[in-house]
């Protein structure tokens, strides 16, 4: 028969494992600049993004697209030598509209994440 104790460190052993495993295996979006839905006056020359995770620079891609769907960057964006948890692209002149930013990283650990977010640029007024 189990005590109720024994169940009990059971369950926070389980819960620890599995909170640990979603901790460790994925590059979340940290931050970024722009910001997300964020709304600049002066059009960004690139844009930043930092992960939880290092990450694979072969396999991790960031896109940036305007409201029509059309890319505005300079691609192919790369990850930082220096900070590998930091990918960035260069952006081609921006006129004042929203902006997608879509990104789809590998981390070291092998685990694949995928997003996007906006920002917009303003009339700079």
């Amino acid at each position: 028969m189990v005590s109720v104790r024994e169940l009990g460190a059971a369950v926070a052993l389980t819960a620890l494992l599995l909170g640990a495993g979603v901790a460790w295996g994925h590059a979340f979006l940290e931050r970024a600049d722009p910001r997300v839905g964020s709304t600049v006056k002066a059009a960004p020359s690139q844009v930043r993004v930092w992960f939880t995770e290092a990450l694979e620079p072969a396999f991790s891609t960031l896109e940036v697209v305007n409201q029509s769907g059309d890319r505005v960057d300079r691609g192919p964006a790369r990850v930082d030598a220096a900070s590998p948890v930091l990918l960035q692209v260069s952006l081609k002149p921006l006129a004042p509209g929203t902006y997608r930013v879509k990104w789809r990283v590998l981390s070291v650990d092998t685990h694949v994440t995928e997003g996007d977010f906006t920002f917009r640029v303003s009339e700079g007024r």
